[in-house]
């Protein structure tokens, strides 16, 4: 069965996308949606082994681990960097990077001179380095592990969002040529039964084409005639470039047309970006299509006719056609479209339209002898107000083909005309934003977007600008400074607690007091077989693997205080995001990006739909 996903149902997709950013009477109402950009995944990228069905000898952190008959004919060997319960963190994999373990292959340690005796069997492999993120699942576990490891989160807003679309500059080197407008692009498949139609820059459907420009003025202009005539099939190179105020001997524009000064090029002026948008939303792939309240859109919007021709190509020149200047009606289910024609030596040399008229859906233009008159004119006639008919012989020929403009006119509805099947969420993080939801002290390598998370031990959506996405224990006594991405350890009722530092800030004018923030993750911190929970116990010190730090729980700090975006009580804090709440509708994960406290990352972030 033939069946065909338009570029209408993305654009629609994409508009419904922005309209939920702000739908609604409230910010808490089930009509409106809440997105939230987050930032995660401080610790680093290596290969993931999840193991099982262990012998009693230990892996060792340091040492290899090889599938095979020998090490020396392994399949697959790497290098261990951390033990987990259930799970090695590997580097160094060989025989190379596309070696992978099969599910149920026996796994072996090794010392760097012989076996070790530890053996396991292997689970689900995914290979990562730094400079190779792993490419993100769709699954559930994969959504628990992002919750995991959320550092924070920002709220996006209809502010800070906007549709767009490739963007195509005024630059005759890298585009010397634009496709004009047409309604009836289409592509040639293979096997026949179809011929298609390409613009001039080969594109095989609208989507695709180049047929707009934004100018050195930030002003977007789409094409309405490039040149194309028999002569020129595919069109002619620009040459000017098209503005609301050229300058003289560049070309005219009027009512929101801007012609060439030969007339080659015809471009209708659509919109200009503002200041606000071309910081948040230009990039060097994508250019926004302004907000529907900006006013030079509104003006373009009120000015477009719907079913009005603007444009007539000439298909075939002809022969044997009366020479002169000639008027001709557009006719079809619309009106007041009318022509000017020059014949010279028998054959069409131009063709320029004299009135666009409005309502067509379909049109043609006749090379016919003139008959009626005015309003019911057609043919060819030797006035514009369509009164003499002029006589056309028997075996005169000749094409023309009227471009009916999009529906509602040009300019009508942007996003459908210029295919805004696209996002771009413009995100800027600012220092330790959000009161220090956002810490400074180390990186991250996932960013994604959440969708109506809830506030943590409620039901009720969060509204707030940011949100802190990690656990936060308030220390005293510190023997030293935590180092980010350490493991942490406290001994805690029936076992460890573990977690894995990601900030650690001192108060102000302190050298052994502060804040902890750190995550946890069963497939990092499980004590025999159960993520344990840091507990408000100053007798029990919280101590760092690598910098040996040492601190105790501060029980005193008085409950209810926010300190660096965390809430606490009895010295501990838990996160904002309620785990595993809402819905993560984009996931992107990516080297890392270190902070610094007086850095601004300014994130443009792009969803195709």
């Amino acid at each position: 069965m033939a069946a065909i996903i338009s570029d209408k149902f993305r654009i629609f997709n994409a508009g419904q996308f922005l309209e939920s950013l702000s739908e609604g009477s409230t910010d808490t109402g089930v009509e409106r949606t809440r997105m939230y950009f987050f930032v995660g995944r401080s610790q680093r990228w290596d290969s993931y082994l999840e193991i099982y069905s262990k012998n009693a000898t230990a892996f060792v952190a340091g040492q290899e681990v090889y599938v095979g008959s020998s090490y020396a004919s392994a399949t697959f060997k790497a290098k261990i960097r951390v033990v987990n319960a259930d799970s090695l963190l590997l580097y160094d994999v060989l025989p190379s990077s596309t070696a992978s373990p099969n599910v149920g292959s026996t796994l072996k340690g090794w010392n760097g001179t012989s076996d070790t005796g530890a053996q396991a069997l292997t689970g689900v492999y995914r290979y990562a380095t730094e400079d190779v993120p792993p490419v993100p699942l769709d699954n559930q576990a994969e959504k628990y592990d992002i919750y995991d490891d959320i550092i924070a989160a920002k709220r996006v807003t209809s502010t800070y969002a906007r549709t767009v679309i490739r963007r195509y500059n005024w630059d005759l080197v890298a585009n010397p040529k634009f496709d004009m407008w047409k309604p009836d692009y289409s592509a040639t498949p293979g096997g026949g039964g179809q011929i298609g139609k390409s613009g001039a820059t080969g594109a095989s459907s609208i989507s695709d084409a180049k047929f707009y420009v934004v100018n050195s003025n930030y002003e977007v202009f789409k094409c309405l005639y490039n040149g194309q005539s028999p002569a020129n099939p595919t069109g002619t190179n620009a040459t000017y470039e098209p503005k609301t105020t050229p300058a003289a001997g560049q070309g005219t524009y009027a009512s929101g047309i801007y012609s060439e000064p030969s007339g080659t090029y015809i471009w209708k002026y659509l919109f200009t970006i503002p200041t606000d948008d071309v910081l948040r939303f230009l990039s060097t792939d994508f250019m926004p299509i302004v907000d529907s309240t900006n006013a030079t859109r509104v003006a373009t919007e009120a000015a477009a006719v719907d079913g009005e021709v603007r444009v007539v190509l000439v298909e075939a020149a002809g022969a044997n056609l009366p020479n002169g200047t000639h008027y001709a009606p557009i006719t079809g289910d619309g009106t007041g479209g009318k022509v000017q024609i020059v014949v010279s030596g028998g054959a069409i040399t131009s063709v320029s339209v004299t009135a666009a008229g409005s309502g067509y859906t379909y049109a043609t233009v006749a090379l016919a002898t003139g008959t009626g008159s005015g309003a019911t004119a057609y043919g060819l006639f030797s006035d514009s107000a369509l009164t003499a008919a002029v006589t056309v012989a028997s075996n005169a020929t000749g094409a023309l083909e009227p471009i009916i403009s999009p529906q509602g006119g040009h300019g009508a509805n942007l996003e459908e005309e210029l295919n805004g099947k696209r996002v771009m969420l413009n995100i800027r993080l600012t220092y330790a934003e959000g009161s220090g939801d956002f810490p400074v002290d180390n990186d991250f390598r996932r960013i994604g977007i959440l969708r109506n998370p809830l506030l943590n031990g409620t039901t009720d959506y969060a509204t707030v600008d940011t949100l802190n996405g990690l656990y936060s224990v308030k220390i005293t006594g510190a023997t030293a400074g935590f180092v980010p991405d350490e493991t942490i350890t406290q001994t805690v009722t029936g076992g460890t607690a573990l977690g894995t530092v990601v900030s650690w800030t001192l108060d102000s004018g302190s050298t052994t007091a502060g804040v902890l923030k750190y995550i946890q993750s069963p497939q990092l911190h499980k004590n025999n077989g159960v993520v344990r929970a840091f507990e408000s116990n100053a007798s029990n010190a919280i101590t760092g693997g690598i910098s040996l730090a040492s601190g105790a729980v501060d029980t005193t700090f008085a409950d209810g205080t926010v300190l660096l975006g965390s809430t606490f009580t009895d010295g501990l804090a838990l996160p904002e995001i309620k785990n595993n709440s809402g819905e993560v509708i984009y996931i992107e994960n990516r080297r890392l990006i270190t902070r610094a406290p007086d850095q601004i990352e300014d994130i443009k972030l792009v969803i195709e739909f």
